[in-house]
């Protein structure tokens, strides 16, 4: 089992390695909690890392130091558990940068309040950012919001990884309370009818038109406005309905045990109920497209577990 609030990084030689991310909302920090890093990384032999997210991991950490290494930082991780709003990315917008249109910063923090840790169908990741540059990298998030002269553009489906996709415009020229409520409508639909996938792969599944449609139907029904949207809510027979996904055609089927070369992709579409199984075992990302292909063996080996136990566990709760 993972030690409480830390990430494997490593295996070498049969030993482990892990880290720790605390969250920094929007990547800032004071001096004094940067000397904090400093003296706690340097306490328990860990090397610090600045990560993708606009934060800072102290890695090459031994399991039995993880519980004073998170009591002398006194903060709190970052992360709840894989499947879940994992980051907020904020460019500095018009509070840092001569070149921000808005007001990056309050809105990323507010959607970090609002969003931050809350459990979603699959990894989840926001982009904030105050102008076209995009330093936030809001074409690569699930969901990203760009700063304009005019307000702001919503864009949705994006990521990276092994299977990139570029988000896709939803809405543009929004203003601060409106990019809140569509917000939350995209996120609450999304977890109302997709399976274990990314946003971009849930709108590939229904179609970008569809999604495009049932959200913004939501949204005009909850605030005044001047004119209809320009995609009318789909018809009733299109309505979703959750199914499980995969991306393999799969060869299990109901009553097969689970096998060291079963696809975790199939064992999830299949079995359900061994989706804590695998999160027990520290192997959350169950929506990656990396991970999902995997066979057990190949995950056990990666996240350091007993082959055996995985399957066994597995196994008791099909």
């Amino acid at each position: 089992m993972l030690p409480k609030g830390a990430n494997l990084q490593k295996i070498h030689n049969g030993k482990k390695t892990y880290a720790v991310t605390p969250h920094l909302p929007a990547g800032f920090v004071k001096p004094d909690m940067l000397r904090k890093y400093a003296d706690v990384a340097e306490r328990y032999g860990g090397i610090l890392k600045l990560t993708s997210a606009q934060r800072i991991m102290i890695t090459a950490l031994k399991a039995e130091d993880i519980e004073n290494v998170w009591a002398d930082l006194g903060m709190e991780p970052a992360m709840g558990f894989a499947n879940c709003v994992r980051s907020i990315k904020i460019c500095p917008g018009i509070a840092f940068c001569k070149r921000g249109k808005q007001d990056s910063v309050k809105l990323g923090l507010e959607l970090d309040k609002r969003w931050h840790k809350k459990e979603m169908p699959s990894r989840m990741k926001f982009g904030v950012a105050g102008c076209a540059n995009s330093c936030s990298e809001i074409y690569i998030k699930d969901i990203g919001v760009m700063g304009t002269d005019d307000g702001w553009d919503v864009y949705v489906g994006g990521s990276a990884g092994s299977h990139p996709r570029l988000a896709e415009k939803l809405i543009e020229g929004l203003q601060y309370d409106e990019v809140l409520q569509i917000v939350d409508i995209i996120v609450e639909y999304y977890q109302q009818y997709a399976d274990i996938e990314r946003v971009g792969q849930f709108i590939d599944r229904i179609g970008f038109k569809k999604f495009k449609a049932d959200v913004l139907a939501r949204f005009y029904q909850g605030v005044s406005v001047t004119s209809e949207p320009e995609v009318p809510q789909s018809k009733d027979s299109d309505k979703i309905a959750p199914i499980a996904g995969g991306l393999t055609e799969g060869t299990l089927v109901i009553g097969d045990r689970i096998a060291q070369d079963s696809i975790i992709a199939d064992i999830v579409r299949i079995y359900p109920q061994t989706v804590p199984v695998f999160r027990s075992f520290g192997m959350g990302c169950l929506g990656c497209p990396s991970s999902a292909g995997e066979p057990v063996s190949r995950a056990a080996e990666i996240h350091g577990s007993d082959l055996a136990d995985l399957l066994a566990a597995l196994n008791a709760v099909i």
